[in-house]
Parts: C-alpha cells; structure tokens; sequence
C-alpha cells in the first residue's frame, strides 16, 4: 500500500475525528455526529480522495483495510479531543445530556478508560470498513456505468 495515501488517509481522518469531536458536543446535533463518526466516516474520506483522483479503484481487500484505517484514527482522534473536553465541561458545568460520561471520566482509571477507547475504536474500525467496502463497490459500478455509456457513443 502507499505511504503517501496512507498518511493522506491518516490526516484527514484525524481532521474528521476532531471535528466530529467538536459537533458531538453540541446536545442535538451530537447524536447524529456519533453515529456518523461511528459508520460512514470512511465514505466521507475516500469520496473526497476519489473525488481530488488521490486514490483509485482498488481491490476490495484494500477498500476494506483503508476503511477500518479510517474508522480507528478517527475514533481515536475523536476520543483524544471529546473525553478531555467532556470532562472539563463536566467539572465546570453541570450538563444533564454528559453526566454518564463525565461521571465514568471521573470515576474509572487511565487504564479502564484507554481499553474503552481501544475496544469502540476497533468496533468503528469494523463499521467504518464495511461501509469502505460498499463505498468501493458503488464507485466501481458507476465508473464502469460511464463506461458502458462513453463507449455507447463512440459507436
């Protein structure tokens, strides 16, 4: 696999696990963040990458490992960014929508805490790849859709 798209996947999936970090902090509208952290976060990243033509078509082993890539950085970003955040608003301020996540920030240890983040890291991996692998398909069957009409015309 390539370094550079590694590190380009790496970067803008850090970008989108801040991000949503932030957005998850909003009381509506943090739901919705989560579960688009949780399961589509990948396609977001490798339709944007399709999109600059900065990734290709791959093979659908590849689409799979890129997602769960995806999904793990950016839970981990988002969990890196979010827990701090919580828990200071959580000292500071006494919101009712945070007080089980600011009560288990308080309560438990680094190390309880860290296997968490771990454990729903690997589980937004294993969403965020499925969903790689779909986004891979479509993308493939539309490209091959243009084809099949480019070729149409030159008849």
């Amino acid at each position: 696999m390539n370094k550079i798209l590694l590190k380009q996947i790496s970067i803008l999936s850090v970008i989108a696990g801040i991000i949503l970090a932030l957005l998850t902090l909003i009381p509506f509208v943090g739901q919705i963040a989560f579960i688009i952290l949780m399961s589509v976060v990948s396609v977001f990243v490798i339709v944007l990458l399709a999109k600059l033509d900065l990734i290709d078509i791959m093979e659908i082993r590849e689409s799979v490992i890129l997602g769960a890539i995806i999904g793990f950085i950016s839970f981990m970003a988002f969990a890196a960014v979010y827990l701090p955040a919580v828990s200071l608003i959580g000292k500071f301020f006494n919101p009712e929508y945070l007080y089980g996540i600011a009560l288990v920030l308080n309560v438990g240890s680094f190390g309880v805490i860290f296997m968490l983040t771990v454990f729903v890291a690997i589980l937004s991996a294993t969403v965020n790849a499925f969903s790689a692998f779909i986004t891979f398909y479509v993308l493939e069957f539309l490209k091959t859709l243009e084809k099949n009409d480019n070729d149409k015309f030159k008849l």
